[in-house]
């Protein structure tokens, strides 16, 4: 047993000592929890896996600091009300849109950041990381960084628009069926059943061998699937709200449709749908990277994260995690979206405290 592996568990457990003396519960029983595991984990694999085990905590704890550091710079520049409700926001969801502003500004400005083209071809097929490439060169020669800040804009920004097109379809017919009611509710329910018994994967697939992959025709094909969910939760939230005395007074007043829908449903329907975008954009932007994984979303050359798994994917047998790091930023991204959109529905159930 080395001076690290003592130093490893003697700081551990004078943490847990101190924060158990201090009365800070919830500090204990993190540190403690991870001196239980540390001390199993170093039996298993011993100091390799303590070092796994320290860099891994470091990690956490520096997206911890990070999250904590972004949510009191957004509570500095935000309005007095959205500040108040981002004093209630959890590390989780501040870590979430830390990384959803970091892939904002990525796609934004990816001519600037990226140092080579998308298409360039700069150096040998597979070469090394050196310092004019950091993540090295895909099965072309082309710039891997360069590629992954271009998906951030293509992957991420097909999905968004795609997204917000099965939204305002399906958002739509929600609050149109639920206001109308009668045949034209009825006849939209049962499409939107039909559509949504069907495996998405599978209809996707389907209607890309029929009519082509071109980026139109995905958020078209997108637009078809996801609807559906949307025109559910729409019509439900909807004809909770359709009932109300207020919408009885605006029909009395004689206002129209569009009157109720625009001013009376919409306002009071806001937090559900906004929350339900953001897992809906989930599903769309796995789907479109599995889709491109495939061969059959985005197409070449124009840099995609899946295709870019698709393309390195050799790699992995020769023990590089280059093919992983578009992987890993889908998943990153994924995580963050469901962060933040866990605290707005919370938020909105009600349940936030006063």
């Amino acid at each position: 047993m080395n001076y690290f592996v003592i130093g490893y568990y003697a700081v551990l457990i004078g943490a847990s000592c101190y924060c158990a003396g201090t009365g800070k519960r919830g500090p204990f029983m993190t540190i403690f929890s991870l001196t239980l595991v540390s001390f199993f984990v170093g039996i298993i694999g011993g100091e390799s896996a303590l070092w796994s085990v320290t860099i891994l905590a470091g990690l956490i704890a520096f997206a911890g600091g990070m999250a904590y550091a972004f949510r009191e710079f957004l509570i500095a520049i935000s309005p007095s009300e959205t500040a108040k409700a981002l004093r209630t926001a959890p590390l989780t969801a501040a870590f979430g849109m830390f990384v959803i502003v970091t892939y904002a500004i990525a796609g934004i400005f990816a001519p600037v950041i990226a140092p080579f083209s998308e298409t360039e071809v700069i150096s040998a097929a597979y070469a090394p990381a050196d310092e004019t490439m950091l993540l090295g060169a895909d099965q072309l020669g082309r710039d891997m960084f360069s590629r992954l800040v271009y998906g951030a804009r293509n992957t991420v920004g097909l999905a968004l628009v795609a997204t917000t097109a099965a939204f305002v379809l399906g958002a739509v017919a929600g609050m149109y069926a639920a206001t109308a009611g009668g045949w034209f509710d009825q006849f939209m329910g049962r499409v939107a059943d039909v559509i949504m018994s069907i495996p998405s994967l599978i209809f996707s697939l389907l209607l890309l061998s029929i009519y082509g992959n071109e980026a139109y025709i995905l958020v078209i094909i997108v637009a078809i699937i996801y609807s559906p969910p949307v025109f559910r939760l729409t019509r439900a939230v909807a004809g909770n709200i359709v009932v109300m005395d207020y919408i009885e007074a605006a029909k009395l007043r004689g206002e129209g449709m569009w009157y109720l829908i625009r001013k009376e449903i919409l306002p009071n329907s806001t937090a559900p749908l906004i929350a339900e975008f953001g897992l809906r954009f989930c599903f769309v932007f796995l789907l479109l990277s599995g889709l491109s994984f495939l061969g059959l979303g985005i197409q070449p050359p124009t840099a995609d994260w899946g295709s870019m798994v698709r393309e390195n994917a050799t790699l992995i047998s020769f023990g590089e995690v280059t093919p992983l790091i578009p992987a890993a930023a889908i998943a990153l991204l994924t995580v963050a979206i469901n962060f933040v959109v866990d605290w707005m529905l919370f938020r909105s159930s009600g349940l936030k405290e006063q």
